[in-house]
């Protein structure tokens, strides 16, 4: 099948992608700027087409020859966002019909009230765009999510923030609101399944996961699986959505002007009340997945060693929990960095030597002071401390111990990254690394990651960060000047 994907810069879209092409589609991208595209790790797989869905005139060379078109936009966040995505789903219905295209894949939101509630802007706008498809002429799959669980989706990193940087919290009653989440992994299932769709099926069918949960169930969960205390919740009255959306856009890092529309639709319950979908794109052998496992999923690419997925923005169909390059920047949870560079006057074996040679009897090569501080405090609340030393004064391997660090990769001659084992609110990388020049001469990379655990794992980085000139400053110095004029032997 030749599938056009419209939304490939955003959340669902660039993990689409990526399994369309593993299942053997043609993926063509539809993109106001093909340049967005051009790093992904799939772009040379896909074909991108440039085009926007509000200038009709720039859509029939995207469609042509396209048997599914998948409609994954939205202008959330944006002024007159509603009138915008009527008027781009008009466009994409009028031209998906004009190419005798055989299929439309929308995934939208939890149907609005039916009992004359007034619901959120949000969720009437989706479910009109859903009625134009539906309407289009071409069969349509209209997939209704409520929250979609997995690392870079707002409504999961406004969960995420807000678990993480509040042990105790004063919200508004919404939180007692029934929600249906799904694991991003089974909406990317039904994405891809709704490819095989029999021609006569034009309707929308409800997607959830397997658990009915509120906010509130949902943040306390979060906080089991990150390994987090019990988070204390007190919903009061008083906080009207509009109040709510400048809390979660305080302590959270997701933009107001999407925060807004998403609080006021979880002002309404969002529960399947179908499961039509397992007649055409059958659940899994293993059940759909809880949402215990889903958050576990999408935790585990910002922890433990997983970290460099992050750095070196590797995804993959089989990973879709990941952050993308594509994502915004607040997604992906908070990764704090400390990154310095060094011009070195020497060839790159001789820093090479340095910067494996750290640690032990060399030290640190800045403020010694500090260095012993902090391993005295380690040891004082019963961490490791600088008492391991170094197996070998000028060789390392993979995973032996380093003062208070563990050896986590090392590539003889380029780069040397350790993981801490010191007592911390969270979990550090040291990573130096080094890039030949011209003739004698190469470069000094240092960067120094923090995933901050819970509101300690904040404070934390708060508290050293006035002193990371010095540290970490001094450090990328000094094993620069110790590569230029090395000591004797």
């Amino acid at each position: 099948m030749r599938c056009l994907v419209t939304g490939a810069t955003g959340y669902i879209g660039g993990r689409l992608a990526p399994r369309l092409l593993a299942d053997g589609h043609q993926v063509r991208c539809l993109a106001r700027k093909a340049a967005r595209l051009r790093d992904v790790p799939w772009a040379s797989r896909a074909e991108i087409a440039e085009g926007d869905l509000r200038g009709p005139e720039t859509l029939p060379a995207a469609f042509a020859g396209v048997d599914v078109a998948y409609y994954l936009v939205h202008s959330l966040g944006q002024a007159g966002f509603e009138a915008a995505d009527r008027e781009a789903a008009a466009n994409f219905a009028a031209a998906a019909r004009a190419a005798g295209v055989r299929r439309i894949v929308y995934l939208g939101g939890p149907e609005p009230n039916a009992d004359g509630e007034v619901s959120s802007p949000h969720l009437r706008s989706r479910a009109e765009v859903a009625r134009i498809l539906l309407a289009s002429g071409v069969p349509t799959a209209a997939l209704r999510a409520a929250v979609i669980i997995g690392s870079g989706s707002a409504s999961f990193e406004m969960l995420r923030h807000l678990t993480e940087r509040l042990p105790v919290m004063v919200t508004p009653r919404w939180v007692r609101n029934r929600i249906q989440p799904i694991a991003v992994r089974d909406v990317l299932r039904y994405l891809t399944g709704c490819v095989a769709l029999p021609p006569e099926v034009n309707r929308a069918f409800d997607i959830g996961g397997p658990d009915v949960l509120t906010f509130q169930d949902m943040m306390r969960r979060y906080a089991r699986v990150a390994g987090l205390p019990r988070r204390i919740i007190v919903p009061v009255r008083p906080l009207t959505p509009a109040l709510s959306s400048h809390w979660v856009g305080l302590i959270t890092p997701v933009p107001n002007a999407i925060a807004r529309p998403l609080v006021e639709s979880l002002v309404q319950e969002a529960v399947a009340h179908e499961h039509d979908i397992a007649r055409y794109v059958p659940d899994p052998p293993g059940g759909l997945t809880r949402f215990d496992e889903a958050v576990a999923l999408a935790l585990a690419k910002v922890r433990d060693a997983e970290v460099e997925t992050r750095w070196s923005t590797a995804s993959g169909p089989d990973a879709p929990a990941e952050p993308l390059p594509s994502d915004p920047a607040w997604s992906g949870g908070t990764v704090y960095t400390d990154e310095r560079e060094r011009a070195v006057a020497a060839p790159a074996d001789a820093l090479w030597r340095v910067i494996e040679g750290v640690g032990g009897e060399h030290g640190w090569y800045s403020f010694p002071l500090a260095w012993s501080v902090r391993g005295w405090l380690d040891r004082l609340i019963g961490g490791v401390g600088l008492r391991r030393g170094r197996r070998d004064p000028h060789r390392l391997q993979v995973g032996e111990a380093l003062d208070f660090w563990r050896v986590e990769e090392i590539v003889p001659g380029q780069l040397l990254r350790l993981r801490a084992e010191m007592r911390l609110p969270g979990r550090a990388w040291l990573e130096m690394r080094v890039e030949p020049g011209e003739a004698d001469a190469s470069r000094y990379v240092q960067r120094a990651v923090f995933l901050p655990h819970g509101l300690a794992g904040h404070a934390y980085w708060g508290s050293v960060f006035p002193f990371h000139a010095i540290v970490f400053g001094g450090m990328a110095r000094n094993i620069a000047r110790n590569a230029e004029h090395p000591a004797p032997d």
